[in-house]
């Protein structure tokens, strides 16, 4: 019976042994813990920086294409004031006829593209429309309405592009 008590002892130990070998120390399940959240930083900062990347591409891309597009409405009103600028004409009132009509075919340019001109005599003076360089003591014209116009202004949707550039009534 003697061998029976020794060989269950040498075999407790050595089955304690390799229960402490194979279970993971706190330091060691901290540690993995510890890399596993350090690599999925570094993937959400890696996965940052592709989107931000890649929507400034876009931004680009966006941009130029916008701007080919716009251009390629403008070209034609190009091609008719070199046309008009290579023609030599006699007549006055022809010439005249032929820039009326490039000035009507740019503004339909505009129109498709969305943007509209303001500032006329005798609307009222606004000045987030409208840029007053003159002003004008005038009786028949109330206060503050806009006498004339330099330039007019071109607004997209709310968006004002340019002021309109008048005279204002005081």
């Amino acid at each position: 019976m003697a061998k029976k008590e020794n060989v269950k002892p040498e075999t407790a130990p050595v089955e304690e042994e390799k229960a402490e070998e194979t279970a993971p120390s706190a330091e060691e399940k901290l540690q993995k813990a510890l890399d596993e959240a350090n690599d999925k930083f570094l993937r959400l900062a890696a996965e940052y920086d592709n989107y931000r990347k890649r929507t400034a591409k876009e931004k680009a891309e966006l941009n130029s294409a916008c701007k080919c597009a716009v251009i390629a409405d403008l070209l034609p009103v190009i091609d008719n004031l070199d046309r008009a600028m290579a023609h030599n004409t006699d007549n006055p009132d022809e010439y005249k006829k032929g820039v009326e009509m490039i000035v009507t075919q740019f503004s339909a340019a505009l129109e498709k593209l969305g943007v509209e001109s303001f500032g006329e005599a005798g609307e009222a003076f606004d000045p987030n429309l409208h840029n007053a360089v003159m002003h004008i003591e005038d009786e028949n014209l109330a206060e503050n309405t806009v006498a004339a116009v330099f330039a007019k202004g071109y607004r997209l949707g709310e968006k004002v592009i340019r002021p309109a550039t008048v005279q204002v009534a005081n």
